[in-house]
């Protein structure tokens, strides 16, 4: 179902089922999963390619040259999986080869208006961005995410696994998993516990998780003797394994 007015190049892969609106435009390298709906007025290019039963809405870019004057025109990638919700005027660029050569975004995630994620990011699954949310280049989501309005991330920070970052929140270094950051720059208050209760943690593992972010942001310690005590607590409760795993990969420093 291609609208008359949509360009298709004859080279792009179109899957069964799938929905192009009006005056949209698909790229040469392009490849669309059966099932998926693309709005009106969209603009996918560049070596591209999403999986099954996603939504596109209006005026989105997706595929576009990444803004890094690095970029010289290598043939780097965007891939997008399955059941995304992307709403209007949203813009998701190519990777750079200076990282992996690609930008990737997992499965069922729900993309707010305006949303910018950059070069080389790599964004889990179920994770929610809110309007205007944006993500400088090589940033790294987890799971269950969630960005606020207007929050902006800094380019090369990792962001944990099941966090949140609250409206206007300007996040610089690495968000462990579960925390909840805001400010400018943004600041730690607390765990996510609503989101975890929501996803069905017990009572039990949203105390330990309690208890590992007072040893990481209340204790005193340094961050070397609260990753030690850490990573004690994991070895008893497996959601605290991410904590601990994730503090010893920092490269920007965390939050604190």
């Amino acid at each position: 179902m291609i609208h008359p007015s949509a360009i298709v190049h004859s080279g792009a892969k179109i899957g069964a089922g799938v929905e192009i609106g009006p005056y949209s435009i698909v790229g040469e390298h392009v490849e669309i999963g059966d099932g998926t709906r693309i709005g009106p007025h969209v603009v996918i290019d560049g070596r591209t390619r999403l999986g099954r039963d996603n939504r596109v809405f209006s005026f989105t870019s997706l595929g576009g040259e990444p803004q890094d004057k690095k970029y010289a025109g290598e043939p780097t990638r965007l891939e997008i999986g399955d059941r995304n919700t992307i709403h209007e005027c949203c813009t998701f660029s190519l990777g750079t080869v200076q990282d992996a050569g690609v930008t990737r975004i997992g499965d069922d995630n729900w993309i707010m208006a305006y949303a910018h994620i950059a070069h080389d990011c790599q964004v889990g699954n179920h994770t929610i961005f809110a309007n205007n949310a944006s993500l400088a280049g090589h940033v790294h989501v987890g799971d269950w995410v969630i960005l606020s309005g207007f929050a902006g991330v800094h380019q090369f920070v990792r962001i944990g696994a099941h966090s949140f970052l609250a409206a206007n929140a300007i996040l610089l270094q690495d968000l462990p998993p579960y925390v909840t950051v805001a400010g400018q720059p943004a600041a730690p208050h607390g765990i996510n516990s609503e989101g975890l209760r929501r996803r069905g943690f017990s009572s039990e593992a949203i105390s330990a998780i309690k208890r590992a972010y007072r040893t990481l942001y209340r204790s005193g310690l340094p961050l070397a003797e609260a990753r030690e005590k850490i990573a004690a607590l994991a070895a008893e409760h497996a959601e605290i394994r991410l904590v601990a795993d994730f503090i010893g990969g920092s490269g920007r420093g965390l939050v604190r």
